[in-house]
């Protein structure tokens, strides 16, 4: 479907997420930031994915969150309805369980840095630009790009955008690791698509694995992760279908740490 805000589409192991609001070069408000978090748990249910692209439709990635769906909120409801439901979504991406890989054909600013930030991976077109330019508005970044941006790009390179108002381009932004390729214009998405399949022949628990112990040393969700792969190794024991078998048969389980 393509009168979606947001949509999700599959080309054998990879699932493409597309941003879909154009004529605003897809910045982001809240019924997008809705269709966006319903597409990654479409994602995250989809078995046979092993790699997912994040896409914008048109000439921008995404040109952040739309001022006009904020501006006018009141304080209590900018804090709560936009900066703490974004963070939400935003988390949701980042901790997807496959790999994720954002394709930058257009220029990703403030939110839309943001949102490529919350990717493992970052493909960018040349002509592509970066940055935090919050500032000059009078706000500051609110959907993580003083806090993830700085765990993955370090501090003095978060500085250099949110503070001195730095635009990098893409090459600029390489070698400051913010992004992780550099193609020509009108080559990102396959640039992606053959990266992504190269994921995709990895095996697929150990990669989500190794995702979520990368999330534990990054910080990203200690918690969570930790629980999910005790509970991931536990699963595949002789102990758990015993006690599960027993529960049903209303006896003691006999474990045998199997």
């Amino acid at each position: 479907m393509t009168d979606r805000l947001v949509t999700f589409e599959t080309e054998g192991g990879i699932g493409i997420v597309t941003l879909r609001r154009p004529e605003k070069f897809n910045a982001l408000d809240i019924p997008m930031l809705r269709a966006l978090e319903t597409v990654l748990d479409e994602a995250e249910a989809a078995n046979d994915v092993r790699v997912v692209l994040l896409r914008g439709e048109g000439k921008g990635f995404c040109a952040g969150g739309d001022v006009e769906a904020w501006a006018q909120m009141s304080a209590a409801d900018f804090q709560v309805q936009w900066v703490r439901y974004g963070h939400r979504v935003f988390d949701r991406l980042a901790r997807l369980r496959q790999p994720t890989i954002a394709v930058l054909s257009g220029h990703a600013l403030g939110g839309g840095l943001e949102l490529a930030v919350a990717c493992d991976f970052r493909v960018a077109e040349t002509q592509v630009k970066l940055g935090f330019p919050e500032t000059s508005i009078g706000v500051v970044p609110g959907w993580s790009g003083t806090q993830r941006a700085v765990r993955r790009f370090g501090a003095q390179t978060v500085r250099r955008m949110a503070l001195g108002g730095e635009i990098l381009l893409a090459p600029e932004a390489l070698a400051l690791g913010v992004v992780d390729r550099v193609v020509g214009t009108g080559s990102g998405l396959t640039e992606a698509k053959a990266w992504a399949g190269k994921i995709a022949e990895r095996g697929p628990l150990a990669t989500e694995a190794a995702k979520l112990m990368i999330a534990v040393a990054e910080g990203e969700e200690s918690a969570a992760a930790t629980e999910a792969l005790a509970s991931g190794f536990i699963a595949l024991t002789g102990d758990l279908k015993a006690g599960v078998d027993a529960f049903k048969a209303k006896q003691k389980p006999a474990f045998s740490r199997s």
